[in-house]
This record gives structure tokens, C-alpha cells and sequence, in this order.
């Protein structure tokens, strides 16, 4: 799990590992090595042996972001990992503190706009979806906003509570407990289409940006040249996981959807999305050391 406890990577890698655990017959330790967006934990599993034995928690940002983010990368995402299947696209959610004066994206950017660079928002590290969703925003909304990246979305989320930061784009699962107790307020979720787990929070499409799309996802995913039958035993027992109606409705309720299929599927999905947010990069000009 290469990001810290709380987010909804790792209560995604819990639910998965819980019950995998009882389908292959041992037991599975969810490790959490946070740190570099996700770089660090990539980087222990890509230069682990390839029996599959070890295995990612696959985001966005590790498959698909940092390689055109970050200027010196110890591995390639494309080359060093064979995909076994692809778990949960995730709907991420434009958050503020309860008692922010930012009521709605209109109100969000016109006070971006007033003050520009005033507003600050929170990240689980330079690289995450939840970094890439807000410089799409920028860019598509016309704003300046200061990014301050942290080592996962649960060390990040307590200083969106206490407005020490103004805003947050996280993912849904880490996001839904905040927004129904009501120490968070969702202005917008960043999906075509609202979700079942929060069906009064507008899209950001239907607050004013048209088209603006920005999922994040997670799958599995293993060191380069682990055994082909291997992997179809672990993409076999997980597809099997998420088809479960508990299961989904699990992931349901944190926002997230089920996906499963065949590595190859999940193989491709991330080719698409490495062109996508490649471009994102290029044009917002972002770099990382």
C-alpha cells in the first residue's frame, strides 16, 4: 500500500486483503510505505521477486501520472509490473471545511479569482489523483491555487477540517465519513454523473465546468515477469471478490464502483490514462524533482 493509513487506496487494500485471505489460505498483510506519491511503495514491489507474492495497491499516480511528473524515476510503470486486474474507479470529491465561507464551485472560484494563489489545496502527494484533479481544475476553471501535498489523504484530511488548508479534491471512499458527519462540506464530485453515496452533491460539470472528468482508480498489480498462471490465479480470485453483492455494495457505499476483468483490460485503461494526464502535466507546466 503505498500511501498511509486512512485513504481510500488502503481501506480499498483492506477490503480486498480480508478476503483474500480466506480464498487463497493464507494470510495478507497490507504493508503501508508511503511517501514520493506513491513512488516508494511502487518501487519495493517492482524490485521484488516476481512470484506474486508481493503485490500493489496500482493508483492512478503510480501508473499513470508520475512517470511524466517526475524528472528522475527509479522505475517505468509501463515496463516493470504485469497487471492482474483492475478493482475500483473512484469518484473523487471537492471537499472544504464545514464552516468555509466557500459554499459552491461558483463561489469557489470567484474567490480564486479575487485573491489568486490565496487558496490552498491539499493533496496526498505531487502525483495523485487527488493533486491531478485539482490542476485540472485550474486549468479548466482559470484559477490559481497553491498545492500542498502531503504523504497520503490521512494526514491531509485534518488540516482540510480545520481550514488550516481550503480545499481538498479527495478521493470518495477517504471522504464520505467526513462529509455525512459534517466535519467537511462536498461541493462537488468529479464524475460525469452525480454518485449513489452522496446523490445531493452536484457533478463539477453541473457547477459550471463542462466536460471536466477526473476518476481515480486502483488495482493490482505485480513485479515484471511473475508467471502468467500466477497472475490469472490472483486476477481469478479477486474478480471473484469484487462480483460479490457485499462486496460491491461495500464499495458502493465509500463511493467507489467495482470493476474487475482481465488483466489486459487494466493493462490498456492505464495506457489511456498515462496519455491523458501526461498532457495534463505538459500543459500546466508541472514538474517534480
Amino acid at each position: 500500500m503505498p500511501f498511509a493509513p486512512g485513504g481510500s487506496t488502503d481501506i480499498i487494500a483492506r477490503l480486498i486483503g480480508e478476503r483474500l485471505s480466506g480464498t487463497l489460505g493464507q494470510p495478507v498483510v497490507i504493508e503501508n510505505r508511503p511517501g514520493a506519491a506513491g513512488n516508494i511503495g511502487a518501487e519495493i514491489v517492482a524490485r521484488s521477486a516476481s512470484d506474486g507474492y508481493t503485490l500493489l495497491m496500482a493508483t492512478t499516480g503510480v501508473m499513470s501520472i508520475n512517470n511524466a511528473l517526475y524528472q528522475n524515476m527509479s522505475f517505468d510503470s509501463a515496463t516493470n509490473f504485469d497487471y492482474v486486474v483492475f478493482v475500483a474507479s473512484i469518484t473523487n470529491v471537492l471537499i472544504v471545511a464545514a464552516d468555509s465561507p466557500l459554499h459552491n464551485v461558483a463561489e469557489l472560484i470567484a474567490a480564486a479569482k479575487r485573491s489568486p494563489g490565496k487558496l490552498s489545496f491539499a493533496s496526498s502527494g505531487a502525483g495523485s489523483s487527488t493533486h491531478m484533479s485539482a490542476e485540472l481544475f485550474k486549468i479548466m476553471a482559470g484559477v490559481d491555487l497553491l498545492h500542498v501535498p502531503y504523504k497520503g489523504s490521512g494526514p491531509a484530511l485534518p488540516d482540510v477540517i480545520t481550514g488550516r488548508v481550503s480545499m481538498m479534491f479527495e478521493n470518495m471512499p477517504g471522504a464520505v465519513p467526513y462529509v455525512r458527519a459534517g466535519t467537511v462540506r462536498a461541493l462537488a464530485v468529479t464524475g460525469l454523473r452525480r454518485t449513489s453515496a452522496l446523490p445531493e452533491v452536484p457533478t463539477v460539470t453541473e457547477s459550471g465546468i463542462l466536460g471536466y472528468e477526473s476518476l481515480s482508480w486502483s488495482g493490482i498489480a505485480v513485479a515484471a515477469g511473475t508467471p502468467r498462471d500466477v497472475i490469472a490465479r490472483l486476477n481469478r480470485e479477486i474478480n471473484a471478490i469484487l462480483a460479490a453483492p457485499e462486496m460491491r455494495q461495500r464499495l458502493a457505499d465509500q463511493g467507489a464502483e467495482a470493476v474487475g476483468g482481465t488483466p489486459e483490460a487494466f493493462a490498456e485503461h492505464a495506457k489511456r490514462e498515462r496519455d491523458k494526464w501526461s498532457r495534463v502535466i505538459r500543459d500546466a507546466n508541472i514538474a517534480v524533482n
